[in-house]
């Protein structure tokens, strides 16, 4: 009899339509609410993502999994909830839960401990203790977006179980043993980081939104060219990468798409008809990595009268030295026109801040100046080491880019791609702490829409003493002066936006909740500190209203283009 290996996971959710993602042992049919789906075949594992059409708004619907007829999910004997398949309601409000970097450790002593009481201690898992209190609502409570910011799994930074895999490699050219190097080692590793039982019950239950960060692939993943070209020598990295992006198309990409987007993606339908894909995935994602600029990877997503859409800023990089992009003119040009309509609330979602604290900000663009030449070659090695050790790769070090984006939060607020919207929201994580920023576009902006920055990291990552001493000096005063004198220095102007930390740096496990409906918009942001791991709680780091106030001159938003 077939049974799950994981899942299932909610996914693409809209007022009529949803897909659900499983791993099975085996080949064969997954049925969800009546619609059935075949496996499809990777390196020897099974997948199937069933796609649920014709559904109710705004409905609440329990659900099961069967495979091949016999039910599979809810497990037997469980005392979670029932998981739960709830629709998009075109006219309601919208809850978003969003946050990033999650290590994969157990939820017990010493792993529950503060980074500097034990060598793999990383505190109380926010994401989970976030299941526990959902488990004991009810479902008409529950947030209806779960985005994860990047960082899902640490491929080069294990655990101590996926260390004991790595170390039985025989091959002299895999990667080196505190990595991930194949396939089979990226799947073990996301079946380790999704198959406790109260994350395993959340993602069953709670839409998600995925996008990726460096630590899927590496620390220090397209930082520069003289990064990759160095790395592209190693013999065992071509197999990483590919293996990396192979999974993550698995068990990621895939089900941030929509119904319609999944029947016409090619890839997929060669997939399904392979009879094992994992040496077409394999291919297809080598020359992903090498085609310059090339990105598969960003995705929208329409939830009532918000639009969210989450940018790749991590695979699809243009990096040669003087023309360096975070995103390439292509993939901007798709951002651009996904950021253009009639929305209540248009959120963009990046991995990497948009906007950093000032003294790191300047820092990096000092950096990233001096690295493509303004004191000269001697400087730019330099400047090359600095940038890899602190790991300066967010908008702030590629200049351009932050300038094009800047352009775009004008245009939007000032109404020249549609009916401004309440809010411009900008979310993100990586950094490891939070923080929330009052963003100004430009001076010639008039629009009423307010910007902002918010930023939410770590589920469960702590910052070691160095680096959150650095994280702290670069969110002072003295950093922020310190930073812009080095950019003066180099030649950099001082951005056309401007803006201010308005709610200060928390550097604890957490997450954030973003509350939307029309004319309102309210963030909260709650951490696992101080809590009892055996009864874990979340408790406020800060609550801040953002919008409050029906903007009188906006027309409302249809049901039928909320319905989208």
């Amino acid at each position: 009899m077939p049974s799950l290996v994981l899942g299932p996971i909610l996914r693409h959710v809209e007022a009529t339509e949803a897909t659900v993602w499983v791993e099975t042992d085996t080949v064969c049919e997954v049925a969800i609410l009546g619609t059935v789906a075949p496996t499809f075949q990777v390196e020897g594992r099974h997948y199937a993502l069933v796609a649920l059409t014709g559904l109710e708004p705004g409905a609440i619907r329990e659900y099961t999994v069967e495979l091949d007829g016999e039910r599979v999910w809810p497990e037997p004997g469980s005392d979670l909830p029932a998981s739960v398949l709830r629709t998009v309601d075109p006219g309601g409000q919208v809850e978003i839960v969003f946050g990033s970097c999650r290590v994969s450790l157990p939820h017990e002593p010493p792993y529950v401990l503060q980074e500097p009481e034990h060598e793999y201690a990383q505190g109380i898992d926010a994401l989970r203790t976030l299941a526990v209190r959902l488990a004991e609502t009810p479902p008409e409570t529950w947030p209806g977006c779960l985005l994860m910011l990047g960082d899902q799994i640490y491929a080069d930074d294990l655990s101590p179980s996926m260390r004991e895999v790595t170390a039985a490699r025989v091959s002299a050219d895999d990667a080196p043993q505190g990595e991930l190097a194949d396939y089979d080692e990226y799947a073990l590793a996301y079946r380790e980081a999704w198959s406790e039982p109260l994350i395993r019950w959340l993602l069953s239950t709670v839409p998600t939104g995925m996008i990726f960060d460096d630590h899927e692939i590496h620390a220090q993943w397209k930082t520069s060219k003289a990064w990759v070209d160095e790395m592209r020598r190693k013999p065992w990295y071509d197999r990483h990468i590919a293996a990396g992006l192979a999974a993550y198309w698995v068990y990621q990409h895939i089900g941030n798409l929509s119904v319609a987007e999944l029947e016409a993606n090619e890839l997929l339908g060669r997939v399904h008809e392979a009879e094992d894909a994992g040496e077409l995935l394999h291919a297809e994602m080598r020359d992903a990595d090498r085609q310059p600029g090339h990105s598969r990877w960003s995705f929208s997503r329409d939830l009532g009268g918000v639009r969210l859409v989450a940018i790749d800023t991590r695979a699809g990089r243009e990096l040669e030295p003087g023309s360096r992009q975070i995103i390439d003119a292509g993939e901007w040009e798709w951002v651009t026109g996904e950021a253009s309509g009639d929305f209540d609330h248009l959120l963009l979602a990046s991995s990497v801040p948009f906007f950093l604290p000032p003294g790191l900000h300047h820092a990096e663009a000092w950096i990233d100046a001096v690295a493509d030449g303004a004191w000269g070659r001697p400087a730019t090695a330099v400047a090359e080491r600095i940038r890899r050790a602190a790991v300066m790769d967010h908008w702030a070090a590629f200049r351009r880019s932050f300038a094009r984006l800047g352009e775009l939060l004008e245009d939007v607020a000032a109404g020249r791609r549609g009916v401004p919207p309440a809010s411009v929201i900008m979310l993100s994580g990586d950094v490891h702490h939070c923080y929330l920023a009052e963003v100004e576009p430009a001076p010639a902006s008039t629009g009423r829409t307010s910007v902002w920055q918010a930023v939410c990291s770590a589920y469960r990552k702590d910052l070691d003493r160095r680096e959150r001493l650095a994280m702290k000096l670069g969110s002072s005063r003295l950093g922020a002066r310190l930073g812009r004198t080095l950019a003066r220095l180099a030649g950099e102007d001082e951005p056309r936006a401007a803006w201010r930390l308005v709610e200060r740096p928390c550097y604890e496990n957490q997450v954030a909740t973003l509350s939307l409906a029309p004319g309102r918009a309210h963030l909260r942001v709650e951490t696992t500190a101080g809590a009892d791991w055996r009864r874990p709680e979340l408790r406020p780091v800060f609550e801040h209203r953002l919008v409050d106030e029906v903007v009188p001159d906006r027309p409302a938003v249809s049901p039928e283009r909320a319905a989208r």
